[in-house]
């Protein structure tokens, strides 16, 4: 099994970077590991802290229309190049956590996406730099607004409420470039979306590169890298739950706001 990185807060408040352990105990770090945090002699049992979102950064970049069969599912033409727009990190919320339904929407969307981990600032890169600026990988919801999207014509809104970036549960270093994304709703044993992840448009490494020509990306920032064919509708109760092989998976739950 591949070497999970998480986020956790204590009985106390107190946040650490960790390790986590086959056990699900968290043996602590002294810094965020993409800044060179060493194992430190404390360990938390499970009863001893919560999983948070596996990082905190400055701003989380998100790529639209990255996979050719969900541009097509939403009725428009693949970019000619990545398309890409923001999501504040007041949207980011832990697995097992509710996302909450804004009452200024009447439609809902999951998306199902990748999530690339920024372990050192980058600025005007190229992809093979950029390839060496992404320190890991983790799942993401890229929950949406549809209705406010379509009105509103840019996407600030509707991908920016509280609560529409559930994030992690945890980081690994390493994934198999062709590993299958799947997104599932409530006991449905058939996913509502799967796709492989090496069917973006555009890969990881380029998107990173494109970004940094942009704006300055720094070490614990997230990427989203797009969603695959299959998105749809959430309703109040479901439970929405995102699968990438060789990461594990992200599940939350749909309440009133």
């Amino acid at each position: 099994m591949a070497q999970r990185y998480v986020r956790i807060q204590n009985q106390e408040g107190q946040i650490y970077y960790g390790l986590l352990q086959p056990s699900f105990n968290v043996q602590v770090l002294d810094a965020p590991p993409w800044l060179q945090g060493q194992p430190t002699e404390l360990i938390l049992t499970p009863e001893n802290y919560q999983i948070l979102a596996p990082c905190a950064p400055s701003k989380i970049v998100a790529v639209g229309k990255n996979y050719a069969d969900h541009a097509a599912e939403m009725g428009t033409p693949v970019p000619s190049e990545p398309l890409i727009f923001l999501k504040p990190p007041t949207s980011i919320i832990p697995s097992e956590t509710e996302i909450k339904y804004p009452p200024q929407s009447q439609r809902v969307d999951y998306e199902g996406e990748l999530a690339l981990i920024i372990g050192d600032r980058v600025f005007d890169c190229t992809p093979e730099i950029a390839q060496t600026k992404i320190w890991g990988y983790t799942i993401a919801n890229d929950v949406t607004a549809r209705d406010l999207q379509k009105q509103d014509g840019q996407w600030t809104r509707a991908k920016g409420f509280d609560t529409f970036c559930p994030l992690g549960p945890w980081i690994v270093r390493e994934l198999n470039p062709g590993a299958r994304l799947q997104t599932f709703l409530n006991d449905d044993a058939n996913p509502v979306q799967s796709s492989c992840i090496d069917r973006m448009v555009f890969p990881p490494d380029v998107l990173v590169s494109y970004i940094s020509q942009v704006m300055t990306l720094l070490p614990g920032d997230v990427v989203l890298t797009g969603t695959p064919e299959g998105v749809s509708a959430l309703q109040l109760g479901d439970r929405v739950r995102v699968e990438i092989e060789g990461i594990g998976r992200l599940e939350n739950t749909v309440a009133t706001r």
